[in-house]
This record gives structure tokens, sequence and C-alpha cells, in this order.
């Protein structure tokens, strides 16, 4: 059983959670695990800051996984194992507790203590922090306090949380140093985890150094050999470079999206596969918006042919979207999609936006009240080759109906930029997935950005009645009513999933096993060419 971790990380600016094991191949396969190498690992775009409780891309995601620990993993059916923390208890939707294992050490060599931990819980849960965590894995105003002669920390949550003990168990672990000082955690620095920072070079490299006093983790990795004494992760932002690199040997590991799979696979390349959401589509629902009227939000829906776009996304490699949880394990299963979004209908698009008083102007855009229907659509360009094409398919389509569309293709961090800072966009295509249904909640409700995490403007009542419901109720007892919340947003055209992909993590000379869509490092291995 190949443990797995929870937590939250981006793909394409907005959350992301994908677990997994190892897919097939042949790299590696039959050769002896070489100890002492270096391991070189592509990154799609810089990660910016570093600091784990400051940012949810997907990118610094990948990077702090190699630096910052958890209190727990998950197995891949889904039940909690050790890491930080050597056991622990949830007695309620409420309360938990974790007791640590002994002798955890930081980075620098102190001590890591069950008040630190503590303190990093109650900086997350604390609203003043502004964390994206709070609400996605640490509910506002959820205290911890800490017993130092038992190494125990109890976890008092500020809301009732179905999954309080997954949640709370996949926050990244800081140490003390950091806590005092977020410029170091920045930096990568303070850390838990298996590997430490020895140089930062943003936009071009970062290498990391085994820990030689890091002693506990995952299962039983200390036992094979051939894990790496130092990580390089390179910022490499063209699909078809890293594959190049990865067929010459110059990297170990790289997602690689689109047609050149075709090559890898052909060299047969081991690669670790995931699920993620690909596929999908927000709108800013801000007060003058466009989007702010769903029957805008539905004709634009309607005039896209869906199946269409997807094909083109994931060049017909993709599965329909049957709800925003991809990842497994799932907490809850269930198809919350099919049948509750728009048909392909140009015409009756049309007809809608006429009706909504959208009508056309002299040059054929739509003009409302003296003001043109205008579509600023955002999309991440790591997504892969396959992106901008897809979004010029959108552009066609809307400009076809009426509207005046322009693109802008972003990295992941200027994504995050637009969506929970500037704010200047109508439509964003960066998808957004989840472990847990818990995790869209901050998203997609609650106070809008820049103030909060709720980048779309979304206001459903709908959704926020059922997940009172669902948080209430205690694991797999609330997932019908997490499902009813999810139809809701979808029935509103709050966010339309259209379809997902499997995402190949290739390996050359190494092999490794994918967890939340990142590698393991733990995990990773060696091999002589």
């Amino acid at each position: 059983m190949t443990p797995t971790r929870t937590a939250v990380v981006l793909l394409g600016g907005l959350a992301l959670v994908a677990t997994a094991c190892a897919g097939p191949g042949t790299a590696g396969s039959g050769q002896t695990p070489v100890d002492g190498q270096t391991f070189t690992l592509a990154l799609g775009s810089d990660p910016g800051n570093l600091d784990p409780h400051m940012s949810v891309l997907s990118v610094t995601g990948q990077v702090d996984k190699f630096l910052y620990d958890s209190l727990t993993e998950l197995s891949a059916d889904g039940k909690p194992l050790p890491e930080l923390a050597e056991k622990w208890t949830d007695t309620s939707t409420t309360a938990a507790s974790f007791t640590l294992r002994p002798g955890l050490t930081c980075a620098d060599g102190a001590p890591l203590t069950a008040a630190d931990v503590a303190a990093n819980i109650v900086f997350v849960g604390d609203p003043a922090n502004k964390s994206p965590y709070a609400g996605l894995t640490v509910a506002p105003g959820t205290k911890a306090t800490a017993d130092e002669a038992t190494r125990t920390i109890t976890v008092t949550s500020g809301a009732p949380d179905a999954f309080l003990l997954r949640n709370i168990g996949s926050l990244p672990i800081v140490c003390g140093k950091g806590l005092a000082d977020r410029k170091l955690l920045a930096k990568g620095e303070s850390g838990t985890g298996l590997f430490a920072v020895s140089e930062a070079v943003p936009n071009d490299h970062y290498t990391f150094t085994r820990r030689k006093d890091y002693k506990w983790g995952p299962g039983d990795w200390k036992a094979e050999p051939g894990l790496p004494d130092k990580v390089v992760l390179r910022v490499v932002s063209n699909t078809s470079t890293a594959a190049n690199l990865l067929l010459s040997g110059e990297l170990n590991a790289g997602v690689i999206i689109g047609p050149d799979r075709q090559r890898l696979d052909a060299r047969k390349l081991f690669h670790g596969d995931y699920n993620a959401p690909l596929g999908e589509i927000f709108f800013n629902q801000a007060a003058g918006r466009p989007g702010e009227d769903e029957a805008v939000r539905r004709a634009l829906t309607q005039s896209l042919d869906l199946a269409q776009l997807g094909k083109v996304l994931t060049s017909g490699t993709g599965k329909p979207s049957q709800g925003l949880v991809t990842a497994d394990p799932k907490a809850c299963s269930g198809d919350t999609v099919t049948g509750n979004l728009p048909s392909h209908d140009p015409a009756a698009a049309a007809a809608a936006l006429d009706a909504a008083g959208w009508k056309a102007g002299a040059d054929g855009v739509r003009v409302k009240n003296g003001k043109r229907l205008t579509l600023n659509v955002i999309y991440g360009t790591q997504l892969g080759p396959t992106m901008a094409p897809t979004a010029e398919l959108f552009q066609q389509t809307w400009k076809a109906l009426g509207a005046e569309v322009t693109l802008k293709g972003v990295d992941s961090p200027g994504l995050s930029q637009v969506l929970f800072g500037t704010g200047e966009w109508e439509v964003s295509l960066g998808p957004l997935g989840l472990t847990l249904p818990s995790q869209l909640v901050p998203f997609v409700s609650g106070p809008a950005a820049p103030d909060g995490t709720n980048f779309g403007h979304i206001a459903n009542p709908a959704y926020d009645q059922a997940v009172k419901q669902a948080a209430a109720a205690n694991g797999e007892a609330s997932c019908p009513t997490w499902n009813a919340a999810e139809t809701a947003l979808i029935k509103q055209v709050d966010v339309v999933p259209y379809i997902d992909s499997v995402t190949a993590v290739y390996g050359s000379g190494s092999k490794f096993t994918i967890s939340q869509g990142a590698i393991t490092p733990s995990s990773i291995r060696m091999y002589a060419k």
C-alpha cells in the first residue's frame, strides 16, 4: 500500500489536489539503485514565495513537499498514516489531537516542539493572517494547545468540519524560527522535511540537500537504497524542451502534457500518473461584470461545444468531468455534473443574450446600457501546449456570439495575482480541484478577493445552506449533502467543469510515486544509466 499525503496545491493558479500511485514504465527496471546521486526535476514555472502557509500554487506545493512535512499522510485507500505525528484521535467534527513522534528536528537542527506545531495551526486559523489555507484545511478561528510532556497537540476547530482529522493532518508544518520570521519561510528555510535549501536562484533553479538527521517520514523509505543526496529543481516552462531533456537524461523527472507524451512512451520511460481537472470555467461575478448575471453565464456556456473543447485540451485523451473532486482516494463518490450544465445550443445562447438586454451593435459586438460585452479571458500557460489553442477556440466561439474577447496567458503566480489580487478578468480557465469537497468552500463562498479567496465573487444560498448541513456530519455520512452543495454550484453556472486529464510525471534514470499531483520525495530512487 503506497502512502500518499493530502494537501492543497494549485494547477494553473487554483487549488488542485491529485493523489495516485506510480504508473507503468521501464526506466530503471532491472537496474541497480545508486546512492549519492542528484535528482533533477523540471518545474513548469517559478514557485515564487515558498512559505507553505501562504501559497496554494501547484508548483509551490511540489517544491515545499521537499522542505516541509505534515502531521499525517494518506494511504492509497484514504486511511491516515504517521508522518510527524505517531498517533491521533478525532472525537467529533470540532475536536482532534495529535501526538508527535519523539526526536523531531528542524532543518537548522533545532527541535520541533508541540508548541511549534500548535502555533502553525493557530496562525493559519487566524483570519488576520490571510492564509489561503484558512477555511480550506483549517477553519477560521481554530485553536490549538500543546502539552510538551506528552508531545500532544489538541485542536478545537473554529467550525464543524466533516473531515477535521484529514484536513489538520495535511497542513505543512514549519519550525519555530520560521513562525517568528516568515521571511525565512519565503526562501524555503526553517523546514521539517527530508531536504533543506542550499541554493535558490528564482526563475532558474533551486538546489536542496538531503538532511542526514531526518529519521522519520513515510513507511520504510530508509530500507531501500537509491535515495538522492541532492535535488535540483529547474524552471523549464516549455513542455517540448522538458521532454527533450528527459530523453537526453539531463532531467530525471517532469510533467509532460500533450503530444510530447508519445515520444516518451515510445522510449518506454517510467511515469507516475494522477487524475486532475483540466477543463474548468469560472466567471467573475463581481458587480458590474457581465458574469454577475446568471443568464449571461448560462448563455456563454450554452454557446460552447464542451466536448470539442475537451478533445482539443486533452488531445482526445481526457474524460468528461463528473465532479470537482478528481483525486483518489475520494472521500465522496458521485456525479454532480452530468445533466446539470446547459446543453450546447448556439442559437438558444444568442436568444438568451437578446432577452437579457445584450443587443448586437453596429460592429457586431453586443451592447447593454451603453456597455460593450467585453470578456478578458485568462489561462495558465504552464498547463501545456494545448491550453493556448483551447483558449483561442473559446475566443472564436464567443466572438461569433457577439462578445469582444481578449486572451491573456500567464504562469501560475501571474494567474494567482490576477484572481486573488487585481480582479481584472471576466473568465478564468484555471482549473480547480480538491481531495475533499470541504476544501472548495472558501473559493466559492464567503469573503471575495482580495479580502478572501472567493475569487469569482460567488453567492449561492443553496450551496451555503448545504455546506452548513454537510459540515455538521462526520466523514462519509456527510457525502450526500456535499454532493447536493456541489450540484447547486453547477446548476447556477458558478463553475463549469467539463474535462479531466490523466497527467503523467515522467522519469528518466529514476522512479518515484505520485501524491497530490507531486512527487513524494522519500519515494525517489535513482538508477544507473
